[in-house]
């Protein structure tokens, strides 16, 4: 059992926690709480630690069973490696998803994809991913100025579908999408100058929204890649609404068009 935060173990979990360049030369991440271990797909597991009070749960038995690489340590030591103010008593250092454009198409219909231009909230960026499980997207394109998607807030928000949906990040963001448009995938900007309402286009087909920063939006380059803009109509005083929640409206849209066509 590790008993000491001065164990070399220790140090390197709270460095993941904390540091992103430190995330990608290792490659490795840190994935905290029951439901976030019990669906982290056991082969990604790099190393798993929980306290003794945790696995002598009968059910927490079952869900560590089998799990080689398994570690136990004291309440303080995963407070200490914890990112979060109340521990659960488990947390893995897990290894990072490599994903190719080619995973974030669908193999059965037409591809939709979240295309992310500097988001910088992570909350924000794990309920994107959320909400486009939920919503069937195929995939997930950043800039290289969006949040880490392997920050500790990031990897909670998402629940559990940052396992299950594709993404990568990209240096070259005009390039991207060139490709993605030479490949017949139609480009949509949620822009609050967008000449249409969202709910009039059609994104049956291959289609991606452009999703820019928070605060300022898409940037002019990147608008000028777009296909068409599309904008959210407001009622009342409203200006804008969070990114999370105009990209979930955008989702959701394309999937009912999607079902309603099937």
């Amino acid at each position: 059992m590790i008993a000491s935060t001065s164990n070399a173990q220790v140090k390197q979990v709270c460095a993941l926690c904390k540091k992103s360049r430190y995330r990608k030369e290792t490659g490795l991440f840190v994935v905290e709480g029951s439901k976030m271990f019990r669906e982290l797909p056991k082969d990604r597991i790099h190393q798993a630690y929980a306290t003794e009070k945790f696995a002598r749960d009968p059910a927490h038995a079952a869900m560590l069973r089998g799990i080689e690489k398994l570690q136990l340590v004291t309440e303080e030591v995963l407070k200490a490696m914890s990112d979060t103010q109340t521990p659960q008593g488990i947390l893995a250092v897990a290894k990072m998803y490599q994903y190719s454009m080619d995973d974030l198409k669908s193999r059965t219909g037409p591809a939709l994809l979240m295309i992310l231009e500097t988001i910088q909230d992570p909350g924000n960026l794990g309920t994107i991913l959320r909400a486009g499980e939920g919503a069937g997207i195929t995939g997930v394109i950043m800039d290289e100025n969006t949040a880490d998607i392997y920050n500790p807030k990031v990897i909670r928000s998402t629940m559990g579908s940052v396992y299950r949906v594709p993404f990568l990040s990209t240096g070259d963001l005009p390039g991207t999408l060139a490709a993605l448009k030479e490949q017949g995938v139609r480009l949509y900007a949620a822009d609050l100058e967008g000449s249409e309402s969202y709910d009039h286009e059609d994104y049956t087909q291959s289609c991606g929204f452009l999703i820019g920063n928070e605060a300022r939006g898409l940037k002019d380059r990147t608008k000028a890649m777009a296909d068409r803009f599309i904008r959210i109509p407001m009622a009342g005083q409203v200006e804008s609404l969070n990114a999370a929640v105009a990209s979930s409206i955008l989702m959701f849209e394309a999937a009912r068009q999607r079902r309603e066509k099937s």
